[in-house]
């Protein structure tokens, strides 16, 4: 019997690396339900005839009838204010490719279904990591990461058998994006066009700007304290420019396992759909001769301020990291419509972390709430910054 998976996010960058990995080993996989968000409806209704699932959703209510009346025979649409969530819970895996924090339902209607969730999204475990956690603690529930960094710590444990207690220290490895050595007193003049030109990864423009900042790795280190149940004091940053090795684990007896590859998705979507097998994917082999050298550099917070509001965000606590992934989604909006400068982003993203009272994160409600006013305040503060 093939594996059936739902592919939630379906018209995002992971959503189709997914839908080509699934497709191209039929015997294996076989998709039975697809979602995205909406905005772009003709997308989605293209892959639901290409794939011809069980079930299809979008998430925005308001276009539930027009999804329904273009859908071919044979797939029913299910619609509601939970929808993505229901389908979530319809497959053996489920890829949560959802961008933002619409995805945090989709994380706990597949683990407290008892499935496996191959987890894309990282506001899921910023927003609400203790509430995420009680999920994953559903009978049946797995989780396995697919963002690069973490999927290849996942596999650099599978050696430990996955006991924190052997864990010296998690080190998530940065590119350092397009900004790496550009001067700092030049960083007020970074326009939106410079910021979104990677040099390593084809990304969305938010996650790109993450990277510029260096945002991405500080949200990554609030993953992997809930993913891997390591302390933050044990989660360390480094700067790789050659995006070579993805991340690395070093345990308490002084030796280090790295995971190394391609920069290619494809390779941590296999691995979280196959897990814990391994499959033969058509990826360019790493060729470390013609490479010739690997380099690390230890990150520069004066350079990068944004990834070390994360660490203070895990200090504060409770809804503190969920207010800081909204104020930078707030903040990194600005910037791109042209209403703050680069610099901005990370002091507006960490005045209003300063700005908040924090409280134990106890619902998604309360997550969710927290992350909106991380928003608002943002808001409230470019608003001031046009006057």
């Amino acid at each position: 019997m093939p594996t059936t998976v739902g592919v939630i996010g379906s018209t995002g960058s992971i959503g189709r690396q997914t839908l080509e990995a699934v497709q191209a080993d039929p015997d294996r996989y076989r998709v039975v339900a697809i979602a995205a968000g909406g905005s772009n409806l003709d997308a989605l209704v293209a892959q639901i005839h290409q794939v011809r699932p069980r079930w299809a959703a979008v998430g925005d209510p308001a276009r539930a009838a027009e999804l329904a009346a273009a859908v071919p025979a044979g797939t029913e649409v299910v619609d509601g204010p939970g929808a993505l969530a229901t389908l979530a819970a319809a497959a053996d895996v489920c890829v949560n490719g959802v961008v933002g924090f619409a995805g945090l339902p989709v994380t706990l209607g597949c683990l407290e279904a008892g499935r496996r969730l191959a987890l894309a999204n990282k506001e899921s475990l910023i927003a609400a990591g203790p509430v995420v956690q009680r999920a994953r603690r559903t009978p049946g529930a797995e989780l396995v990461p697919v963002d690069s960094e973490h999927a290849a710590i996942h596999m650099c444990l599978r050696g430990a058998g996955e006991h924190p207690q052997r864990v010296a220290t998690l080190h998530l490895t940065a590119s350092g994006g397009p900004f790496r050595s550009r001067p700092l007193e030049t960083f007020d003049a970074i326009t939106i066009e410079d910021a979104l030109a990677h040099p390593t990864w084809k990304m969305g423009p938010k996650i790109t700007i993450d990277s510029a900042t260096m945002m991405n790795k500080g949200l990554e280190v609030i993953e992997a304290r809930w993913l891997f149940g390591v302390p933050p004091r044990r989660i360390d940053i480094v700067v790789h420019p050659e995006s070579i090795v993805h991340s690395m684990v070093e345990y308490i007896d002084g030796s280090m396992v790295a995971q190394l590859g391609v920069s290619d998705m494809r390779g941590p979507i296999s691995y979280a759909l196959a897990h814990p097998e391994r499959l033969p994917l058509d990826l360019p082999p790493l060729d470390l001769a013609r490479i010739g050298r690997l380099t690390f550099e230890t990150p520069d917070p004066e350079r990068f301020p944004a990834f070390m509001l994360a660490y203070r965000a895990l200090e504060l606590g409770g809804t503190a990291p969920a207010v800081l992934s909204g104020a930078d989604e707030g903040a990194v909006a600005a910037f791109l419509a042209g209403r703050c400068l680069f610099t901005d982003v990370a002091d507006l993203c960490a005045s209003a972390l300063e700005a908040h009272t924090v409280e134990p994160v106890r619902s998604v409600e309360q997550a969710l709430e927290a992350s909106d006013w991380g928003r608002r305040e943002v808001e409230r503060r470019v608003a001031r910054l046009a006057r």
